[in-house]
């Protein structure tokens, strides 16, 4: 059997769909046996960082692993920015380099640099492949590396000549074993449930990959059967239902956010699956709130989260253990928590009014408010990374997974983009709409072709004030003058035509909502070029 045969084989076994790759002669073998095998769907991008993200968007919505295919030299360097991205969010991606022969080449050093030693930083594991016949222990043992706790992103290099090698009599017969994580055990549970009934006012922080069904189902049963008020950490909203009156909110600010006059009234939080590559709220482990730690591994202890007590265990068997047994919570009052919640929500609400009143440029509290009003419960929003993720992270109520995509990790430009594309694709009945900047949408304009390619039915939202506005907002508040950060733009309406799509320019907030409802409606390719501002103050 060829080694790249034999290399598919094993990515058929281990449930691969897709693969988003960029095309080179040196991964054409490969490519090849895709071809042949013909259980493998290739997803053709401009880039490799559209492929990355896509990948990692696949992992981050579906739970497996996604696949990105690049070649040596400038493709495997072009990877790096999204590899770091998957790492740092905890999707779990597999991307696949290539290399020029390394028992004999005649080109020498010609495009030649150590991939995995770059690759290693990133990745939970990067390895080169230089026997065909490990070809199945290599790769099975990337996909257990990228799936296992704390998921992430593998680095698998394939030189020319080992892809085309003959193998024979392969293993293909590796065990998938499944793994049983560690359940909590009775002594634990009882510190646990005294540790509760001695608070007076607990809460619960959800955060980063908590978003898991069984997760979901018995923590939103707890949360309900003793009215816990909750709040979630920005890129896993939506792990408990935000309609709930229980849940207070979301920190989009280090400190000084609404919600975190609310958090200071807690006595004791139990921060589920909390992990500080995510921006943290300072307020973690703080004010001498007691912090209990629940995750499948242990805490980085520092300044920022120091919790009283770790419990180390399958997340959702907590849960489901704590709802079956009786807590006495006649100690607990939340009225000063729901009450603080209730005047920051008021508060909120005046701030969009007030933005309603003003003159006809889109300000983002009024953008949030409209955009949650034309879309749809289970409809998907992307966000590229800039100040007005602010207000989306705090005001955009979400009722169902994975219904609001942001990085909140790395904070990469380009990811809403890329992420709404594949999002799209695998939820082509719902609509989809990233929001992102005119300077982003020019640096990025190739993977427009993808979308018109791929028939996906898109909405990009182009915030247009022809200069790095967030910027601009910092050097206010650091009392700098504003320079060097205008620019002008193309026709954005002429720029959606000739890639095939249809554009709109709207110049007047009022006009917003209904053009938004109008996109939603075409098909293909659709560009709304919005007029939009920042407010100079956060909250």
């Amino acid at each position: 059997m060829k080694a790249s045969d034999l290399f598919v084989n094993v990515l058929i076994q281990r449930w691969v769909e897709v693969i988003y790759w960029v095309p080179w002669e040196e991964n054409l073998d490969l490519v090849d046996s895709i071809r042949k095998s013909w259980k493998i769907e290739l997803i053709l991008t401009r880039n490799e960082q559209t492929a990355v993200f896509m990948a990692a968007t696949y992992g981050r919505l579906t739970g497996k692993v996604g696949v990105a295919l690049a070649t040596l030299g400038p493709g495997a360097t072009n990877m790096v920015t999204w590899v770091a991205y998957a790492q740092l969010g905890w999707f779990p991606i597999m991307v696949i380099t290539w290399q020029k022969p390394i028992k004999k080449s005649k080109q020498w050093l010609f495009q030649i640099i150590d991939v995995i030693s770059m690759m290693k930083p990133i990745t939970k594991y990067a390895t080169t492949i230089v026997s065909a016949s490990r070809i199945p222990y290599i790769l099975t043992n990337a996909f257990n590396s990228a799936i296992s706790e704390r998921p992430g992103a593998v680095a698998i290099e394939f030189p020319e000549d080992i892809a085309a090698e003959i193998v024979e009599d392969p293993d293909l017969n590796i065990s998938l074993n499944k793994i049983r994580r560690p359940v909590i055990d009775e002594k634990t549970l009882l510190i646990l449930k005294w540790e509760l009934e001695k608070a007076k006012s607990p809460i619960i922080l959800i955060w980063a990959w908590a978003n898991r069904k069984r997760i979901t189902r018995y923590l939103t049963e707890f949360i309900k059967k003793y009215n816990m008020p909750f709040f979630a950490s920005q890129m896993w909203k939506w792990v408990v239902d935000e309609s709930l009156s229980q849940y207070i909110g979301t920190p989009a600010l280090t400190s000084w956010d609404y919600i975190h006059d609310a958090i200071k009234k807690a006595d004791l939080i139990l921060s589920v699956w909390y992990d500080p590559i995510e921006k943290p709220t300072h307020l973690v482990g703080q004010w001498w709130t007691k912090n209990i730690h629940i995750n499948f591994y242990e805490s980085n202890i520092d300044a920022v989260y120091s919790p009283y007590l770790e419990i180390v265990w399958d997340i959702w068997h907590t849960f489901w253990q704590l709802d079956s047994i009786k807590i006495d919570d006649s100690n607990w009052d939340f009225d000063s928590i729901y009450k603080t919640k209730s005047e920051y929500e008021q508060k909120i609400k005046q701030n969009i009014e007030k933005e309603d009143m003003w003159n006809g440029i889109m300000w983002p509290r009024k953008l949030v408010s409209d955009v949650r009003e034309v879309m749809k419960k289970d409809d998907i929003v992307a966000l590229d990374n800039g100040l007005y993720k602010v207000w989306f992270a705090r005001n955009y109520t979400c009722y169902e997974p994975n219904t609001l995509l942001l990085d909140n990790a790395l904070a990469s430009m380009w990811a809403g983009y890329s992420s709404w594309l594949e999002a799209k694709r695998i939820n082509p009945e719902k609509n989809v709409v990233v929001i992102t900047w005119d300077w982003w949408l020019v640096m990025n304009l190739w993977d427009l072709e993808t979308v018109v390619r791929l028939k996906l039915d898109l909405t990009i939202v182009v915030l247009n004030n022809s200069s790095y506005g967030m910027i601009k907002w910092k050097q206010v508040w650091a009392s700098m003058p504003m320079w060097w950060l205008d620019f002008w733009n193309p026709d954005f309406v002429k720029l959606a035509e000739s890639f095939g799509g249809k554009g709109y320019k709207v110049e007047n907030k009022d006009e917003f909502k209904d053009v938004l409802k109008i996109a939603n409606k075409e098909k293909w390719l659709k560009i709304i070029d919005l007029r939009f501002e920042y407010p100079q103050d956060i909250n």
